[in-house]
Parts: structure tokens; sequence; C-alpha cells
């Protein structure tokens, strides 16, 4: 009688860089019936987790090299994650064993070229290569393979394989899509990063030659400028949030095109002035009044009466907590789209109660550190310029406060 060798249960790869739910999600594919190869300090983390597991260079016989250069750029890795059905063939023929589920994420070059004391042969030595080799050669097989590089997907992958046996073809494409924007943002930073380090051909330009950025949807919008027009909001991938992308919102409406685009103009504008409370009201992207005073109370009343029309229907910035005092005269003066400031006193939130459709954001100041970007679209290209952290001033009276009755806006310029 003739005896068939029982089906291998099924092989996923992990090896991650960021172990954040690793074990637990090496454990949840080990209970779905999963065996788990993997390779260096991964391994190591499920090991002492009481994760059975299957090292790298125990499943392709040859051992790493080169300090870790060389180890999972292997056949029976890159053709266990390539595989088709179609090369079942030569599978068998060379013992390579399909892969179906890949979960890894790449050496934090970001995060490693961020400290201080980093050198150009440590960044370099920080370079992933066989990381991007077997997320890329997975995301392309997609068909078959599911690919994780994000471990706040790893709840979802596990309820698939554990409610319907498998991951859908549907999130497969989805983590494939993923996969692809991981490795072009590490890819895009890299050759930044090159670029500010090596040899140009612009020896003292901080800009890089081709410069890859990398940005999240964060909200979707009802509409753009116009009714018209589709509209999201972005945020730069891999970054930590500032500004408006980092506003808290305490009530209102959600934020539109226009209300973000006027909101920054009044932030930005507002951020300017650190000699004492100040006020800016935003109108259409124009400022109409911004002004300051001794306390936030004066400072409205004066940006208010600069052009108290076009302060109708307003995005109004303050550069210090909003007292309960403004707060009332706001709401008793003028109908008001947004306000925005670095934190609300009790009172002030509670005059604000009775309106609410008006968006109060929380938006502490942005730091002009870490290299930021200012970027302007115009027709057929984009200007990109270094963040302006210094202003200089500019005013009509030697005083550096305003005169008591000025109405008008305490302009700074250079």
């Amino acid at each position: 009688m003739n005896e068939t060798s029982p089906t291998p249960s099924p092989l996923a790869l992990v090896s991650v860089s960021d172990k954040t739910g690793v074990v637990d999600f090496a454990r949840g594919l080990a209970e779905a019936g999963f065996r788990i190869l993997s390779t260096g300090g991964t391994a190591r983390q499920l090991r002492e987790a009481g994760i059975e597991v299957i090292g790298v260079s125990d499943h392709t016989g040859f051992p790493e090299i080169m300090d870790g250069r060389v180890k999972t750029l292997h056949p029976k890795i890159h053709g266990g994650i390539l595989g088709r059905k179609q090369d079942g063939q030569v599978m068998t023929e060379h013992g390579i064993e399909a892969i179906d589920v890949v979960a890894v994420n790449l050496y934090p070059f970001e995060a490693v070229t961020a400290r201080e004391d980093c050198t150009v042969a440590t960044a370099i030595e920080n370079i992933d290569i066989g990381g991007p080799a077997m997320v890329r050669a997975a995301a392309k097989n997609h068909d078959r393979v599911a690919i994780v590089t994000d471990p706040s997907d790893y709840a979802a992958v596990l309820e698939e394989l554990q409610t319907g046996g498998a991951v859908s073809l549907a999130t497969r494409q989805r983590l494939a899509a993923r996969a692809y924007a991981h490795t072009a943002r590490y890819d895009g930073v890299i050759a930044d990063y090159l670029s500010r380090h090596t040899a140009t051909d612009d020896e003292d330009s901080h800009l890089p030659r081709v410069h890859t950025p990398q940005f999240l949807r964060r909200q979707a919008m009802r509409y753009g400028e116009n009714p018209h027009q589709e509209a999201a909001f972005y945020v730069p991938s891999g970054q930590p949030d500032s500004g408006l992308a980092g506003a808290e919102q305490l009530q209102g409406k959600a934020l539109s095109y226009n209300n973000i685009a006027d909101a920054d103009a009044a932030l930005e504008c507002v951020n300017q002035f650190d000699e004492g409370p100040a006020c800016v009201i935003v109108k259409h992207a124009n400022p109409c009044g911004a002004a300051l005073g001794d306390n936030l109370l004066s400072a409205y009343d004066r940006a208010h009466a600069t052009d108290p029309v076009s302060a109708f229907g307003g995005i109004i910035a303050f550069n210090a907590p909003l007292d309960g005092d403004t707060a009332r005269e706001i709401v008793a003066r003028q109908f008001v789209e947004v306000v925005i400031a670095p934190a609300y006193a009790p009172e002030a939130v509670e005059a604000f109660a009775a309106k609410q459709n008006v968006r109060l954001l929380v938006v502490g100041e942005s730091s002009p550190g870490g290299g930021r970007l200012n970027y302007h679209r115009v027709a057929g290209g984009l200007l990109i310029q270094q963040h302006d952290a210094r202003c200089a001033w500019s005013s009509p009276t030697p005083s550096s406060t305003p005169p008591a009755n000025a109405p008008w806006a305490w302009a700074r310029g250079r």
C-alpha cells in the first residue's frame, strides 16, 4: 500500500525592524497552522516568547555571511515568495516551499540618520537590501502572498486567517499597495540623505537634486476650493504631526478645504508674534486684521477694528491660551468659522458651547527645526524652500508696542 507524505503546514516569514506587536502576530500565525521562518533579533524575540521558529539559514542550508549583509537573498526564500501555480514543478525539483505570508519592515534608516552623531558610513550600513527585495517580491506576487509591512495590519490579517482560513484577495491587493508605498518612501529617504551628504553638482545647496516626499491622506473632504473639485488633506509620512496636522478639534463641524487653507495662513501669521498677546483674523487667505495688545481681548479688539466687514465669517488665531472674556466677546460680536489657540480656558469652551458649528482648534507652536520644507505649486513645477524660522520687524513707530488707540494691523516684514 502506498503512503503519501502529509502536506506540510504553510510557511510565514516574519523578520521586522519595528517589532511592535510581532510576538502576538507570530503566535496568531502559529495558532492558524503556520510554521514561522525568521532571522536575527526577530527570531530571538519570538523564541524567548516560546514560539517555535525556523531560522532562515536552517531553511536555506546556507549561513548568514558578510556580517549579516547576505541572509535572505537565496532562491529558497525568493523562489518561495515569487512562486506561482505554474512554477510547482521547478519548485519541487529544487526543494522550494511556498511562503504564503511575509511580514517584513525595513531597517530604521530615517531614525538612525536623525541622530546627531550619525556618519555617512553608519547611514550606509543601515540601508536595507534583503528587506526591500522580499517586500517587493511578495507585493508583486500578491495574487498568492500576503505582504504585511505595517503592524497596524496584523489584526486584520489574523482575523481573516482565523475566520476564513486565508487572506482575501482584496486584502492582499491593499497590502501590496501599502508595501510598495513603504519601499518607495524608504528609497526616497535614502536618496534625499545621500544627495545632501555626498558630492553633488551644487556643493552649496542643502536641497536635494531630486526630492521624493511621501504624504498620507489624513482626511477626505466634501469638496475643494469649489464644489466641483475633489480634495483631501495629506500629511508627511514618517514625521511627527505639527501645525494643523497635529491640531485637536474641541468642537464644530469637520474642517473644509478652505478652512484648512485659511487656518494655516492665520496660524503662520500669528506665530510670528512673540512680543506679547496677538490676534490674527484671516478671510479668503488674506489677513484682514493683525494686532498686538496688552491682553488677548485688546489684541482681538484691534485686529477686528482693522476691517470688521471682512472679519465676518473669518478665521481667528491667537498666540496664547484663549480666556473666557475674549471668547464671550467673539461670540457676541461676530460670526466666525474657526478659532485657533494653543489652549482654551474652561470658560472659553463654555462660551462657544452655544455655537456648536464653530470649530475650536488647539494647535501648539510649530517647531522650526527638523529641516522643515515649504512647498508652493506653480504651473508646471514646484517651488521648495527652507521654512522661515526667522522674521525681521518693521513698524510705523520706534516703539515695540502699538499706540493704545491704533486700529491698524501691527505688521512685520523684511
